[in-house]
């Protein structure tokens, strides 16, 4: 009998591994307590895994053609600006974005955590004021996999 149960209890194990979401395989000192004893099995839902996903914005930029001409004289504040909203936490990153194989970029891609905060930056960024930015949009995006 004793074989028996290592056997279910190795079986449990492995099937819990497998089974995303499912319980997750807790090991017990005693290989006699029941299967459904509180202490074998627990569930795979933990705090952390409770909390809704986080909500981020997406701030999308529309630069104009011949960006890499025009952009010299406003890049410093653009950059600057965009270093401070990391450092102060409601930036969490940006960069330029471009087709596949071009050297041009088309626009910028910024992840912000509030909405209010990627309008300030589009309110503050020199590259708006100085039409680098001729068209924008801010999207709420949920995270749902990885890291925010």
């Amino acid at each position: 009998m004793v074989m028996h149960l290592r056997q279910l209890v190795h079986q449990a194990s492995i099937a819990a591994v497998a089974t995303a979401g499912g319980p997750t395989f807790v090991p017990i000192a005693h290989a006699t307590r029941r299967l459904t004893s509180p202490l074998f099995f627990s569930s795979s839902s933990s705090t952390a895994q409770q909390a809704p996903p986080p909500t981020r914005y997406l701030l999308s930029y529309d630069y104009v053609p011949d960006v890499l001409e025009k952009r010299g004289p406003y890049r410093e504040g653009h950059l600057g600006l965009a270093k401070a909203m990391i450092e102060g936490g409601t930036c969490v990153s940006g960069g330029p974005t471009s087709r596949p194989g071009e050297d041009v970029p088309r626009g910028a891609l910024f992840v912000f955590t509030t909405k209010d905060a990627a309008e300030k930056f589009v309110t503050e960024d020199p590259y708006v004021s100085n039409g680098i930015v001729v068209g924008h949009s801010i999207s709420e995006w949920t995270v749902v996999v990885g890291d925010n």
